[in-house]
């Protein structure tokens, strides 16, 4: 081979090597493995929660319990007020139920009797649990006797 071929011959292997080199498909960033695994949210197992309610009364709480395979929220309980045929009442009162948690999140109502009645409490709750972390709204009413908590936001946190 001649001279010239020879040059020719390094001057194209370093060409395809610089391009094989700046096309990696990573434009400089570090590249991550993707393995389609699905992203766990923190565990919320077997935790109990206390909070604050923001829009209620100075002193009023909620606190729950979740499960250790963390499917079900129990034990809710409100210590607060709640206003009743008019006059401001301090109660602390949960349902004996439990409600469903679906992918960290709580959504719905448990009527104590189930089958209602005049008399019939309903507790409201919604709920988002991530870790240690959990937020919503939660009310609590019996209507015939015009009691009320109306909608409270709640944080909550747990241990």
């Amino acid at each position: 081979m001649n001279f010239i071929m020879k040059k020719n011959i390094q001057s194209f292997s370093l060409a395809c090597l610089f391009i094989i080199a700046c096309n990696s498909g990573n434009n400089g960033q570090p590249q991550i493995a993707n393995n389609n695994s699905t992203v766990e949210s923190p565990d919320v197992t077997g935790k109990h929660f206390t909070g604050s309610i923001s829009n209620g009364m100075k002193g009023d709480s909620i606190s729950f319990d979740v499960s250790a395979d963390g499917k079900k929220l129990t034990n809710l309980t409100f210590k607060g007020y709640w206003r009743c045929s008019g006059k401001l009442e301090s109660t602390t009162a949960g349902p004996e139920g439990a409600f469903d948690i679906v992918n960290g999140k709580v959504s719905g109502h448990i009527s104590e009797p189930p089958n209602g009645g005049a008399t019939a409490w309903r507790f409201d709750l919604d709920a988002s649990i991530q870790g240690k972390k959990a937020s919503g709204t939660f009310r609590m009413n019996i209507n015939n006797l015009g009691c009320d908590t109306y909608k409270l936001n709640w944080t909550a946190i747990g241990n």
